[in-house]
């Protein structure tokens, strides 16, 4: 199983040494510089960080440094591999690994669908929090109660991540009255993330008309492997299928620990391999599914551990 992270595991420095010890990862780098014109190379492996973490520069950045560690690892793993999915910006890089988009497009589509963010952040501002810990009501009522309070404002479950971390979003003043009333239902901690908008969230829908006509003129063809969808947590075989859920996404959760329960099902005993900089995806897997075997491959270490076990 490929699985590709999303937007906060960006970080200066990523890729440079995967781009230095392989030259498919190096290739990718130059394609992706090549499809913006400006070199976004540059920024991942060197920063800085405040510029790398605006959303229309992490998003292809991310998808990027997922395209490399695959163009290093695909030979060897062909023929292996059964789904691939991503979380929230990931699944993008999913559909690229899986053949039914160009990446030169993809980095394209993923600058504007940053950009677009970005812009619905700025026209609607909003906020998002990480809620750890568990809840003796379920968040779903919990923003509910928040949306309807004078003291707050529309807030919506964003990210169901794993058992005991969810991620909230929407208008400042609801995510903060939903992060008082978790502290009251027994959640440890509820933490404001620095993000530029209420991603995943009805906050995202002046983004949704312009990169729908983005996704509609995007050459993007059947995947060869399924990817598993979050907003649906089931697997996309057709291209159609494809862009109606990838439009979706930006403003229904990400369900992300329903997806990961689904591909246990259904591909017993599989290895999930991360693939991009960081370990956040590993760590969900494993608080998801402890049973499951759950690999991080976004350096030359970790990419050379993934082809000696693939030979």
């Amino acid at each position: 199983m490929l699985l590709f992270p999303g937007q906060g595991s960006q970080k200066p420095g990523m890729g440079k040494d995967l781009a230095a010890a392989f030259p498919a990862a190096a290739d990718v780098f130059q394609q992706a510089d090549n499809a913006l014109g400006e070199p976004l190379s540059s920024l991942c492996f060197d920063g800085p960080a405040d510029t790398l973490t605006l959303t229309h520069n992490a998003q292809p950045a991310l998808l990027a440094h997922g395209a490399a560690v695959w163009a290093v690892t695909k030979h060897a793993l062909n023929g292996k591999v059964r789904a691939a999915a991503g979380h929230s910006l990931g699944e993008f890089t999913a559909y690229c690994a899986a053949g039914a988009i160009a990446l030169r497009d993809a980095i394209r589509l993923v600058r504007q669908r940053g950009a677009l963010m970005y812009e619905a952040g700025l026209a609607r501002p909003g906020a998002m929090a990480a809620v750890l810990g568990d809840t003796d009501r379920s968040i779903d009522d919990i923003c509910a109660e928040a949306s309807s309070s004078a003291e707050g404002g529309l807030v919506v479950p964003a990210n169901y991540n794993s058992p005991g971390q969810v991620v909230v979003s929407g208008e400042v003043a609801g995510v903060e009255r939903a992060m008082e009333l978790v502290k009251k239902a027994g959640a440890k901690r509820a933490i404001r993330l620095p993000v530029s908008g209420a991603f995943h969230s009805p906050l995202m829908e002046p983004a949704r008309a312009a990169f729908g006509h983005a996704l509609a003129g995007a050459s993007l063809s059947d995947p060869s492997v399924p990817v598993y969808a979050n907003v649906t947590a089931e697997p996309v075989t057709h291209s159609s299928d494809a862009r109606r859920l990838l439009l979706d996404q930006l403003t229904a959760p990400v369900r992300w620990a329903q997806l990961v329960e689904r591909l246990v099902r259904d591909v017993p005993n599989a290895l999930f391999v991360e693939m991009g900089p960081g370990t956040v995806l590993a760590g969900l897997v494993k608080k998801i599914a402890p049973a499951a075997e759950c690999v991080s491959c976004g350096t030359p270490g970790g990419v050379e551990s993934l082809l000696a076990r693939a030979a």
